[in-house]
């Protein structure tokens, strides 16, 4: 199988010395994976304009709908799936160095420098908030439409999101300790993420991949279940079926040899194991 990069995505801006972007996305397969397994420096904010998808954030599963806004914290390994026929999002990706000057003051020691370094945790559900929606779309007609001073409009507008998600969705606060051991957790299992997306369709081993962190058995399965919220193997199976799903879509392999490409030996429980978690059989995925 082809090598594919590591799960830190590095995000690249239209406009470096204005580092915002923002993304419309449709989606009209059910099952559809809307963004693979990855993670990145930058804040990433979600707003779902129509549909229903699944979301990982980290070690909490979402189910969103259109009117909800869903925030990525920095650092945060997230993915998502579509589960409806039809689903669009707008996407937001921010480095908010854009909001920081050559001079600090109260603001940005206080919120943004905490948010960016990862200490402080937004929620990462919101719903009804109808004052975040207002900011979310602000934004994305500033970029798009690019009028005289967007780029003083998009930075007001950016900070009174950041107030709005301040005062009302503040998930936890990590002290400097906390937030040190966070990123070792992240950078230690950085080679276990990228030897899984190379070596998916191999037989992988729990003490193999174990011995990559430098930890035993027993604290890499605990440590890897509070960074990703599931077991080292219900990852496993969960980029293999990723993996399965596209090439049902997007291949002309047979079903059989898509199970052996993605790992499964036996293609009847890949058949289960498919049906159990995308909620639709191979062969009904590749006729949609």
């Amino acid at each position: 199988m082809r090598k594919i990069e590591s799960l830190r995505e590095t995000m690249d801006m239209p406009n470096p010395s204005f580092p915002i972007k923002v993304h419309f996305c449709n989606f009209h397969k059910y099952g559809e994976v809307l963004f693979p397994h990855h993670w990145h420096e930058h804040i990433e904010i979600l707003y779902f304009v129509s549909g229903k998808a699944y979301i990982e954030c980290g070690s909490t599963p979402l189910e969103v709908q259109a009117g909800d806004v869903v925030v990525i914290n920095s650092n945060e390994l997230h993915y998502g799936i579509n589960i409806t026929d039809s689903l669009s999002y707008y996407a937001l990706i921010a480095d908010l160095s854009l909001l920081q000057s050559q001079f600090v003051d109260a603001a940005e020691s206080k919120f943004i420098t905490p948010i960016s370094q990862n200490r402080l945790l937004l929620r990462n559900h919101i719903k009804e908030d109808r004052k975040a929606q207002l900011c979310m779309m602000n934004i994305v007609d500033e970029l798009n439409e690019q009028p005289f001073g967007y780029e003083l409009a998009i930075k007001a507008e950016l900070y009174r999101l950041l107030t709005i998600l301040l005062r009302n969705h503040v998930a936890i606060e990590l002290s400097q300790y906390e937030y040190v051991q966070r990123i070792k957790n992240i950078e230690r299992f950085d080679p276990v993420f990228h030897y899984i997306e190379q070596h998916f369709d191999e037989e992988l081993s729990v003490d193999f991949l174990a011995a990559l962190t430098g930890l035993s058995r027993f604290h890499f399965s605990r440590l890897f279940k509070e960074l990703c919220g599931r077991t080292i193997t219900e990852y496993i199976t969960a980029i293999r079926l990723d993996k399965a799903d596209y090439l049902l879509r997007h291949s002309n392999y047979t079903i059989s040899d898509i199970a052996t490409r993605t790992g499964f030996n036996d293609i009847y429980y890949f058949s289960r194991t498919f049906k159990k978690h995308k909620k639709t059989t191979p062969s009904a995925a590749r006729g949609l």
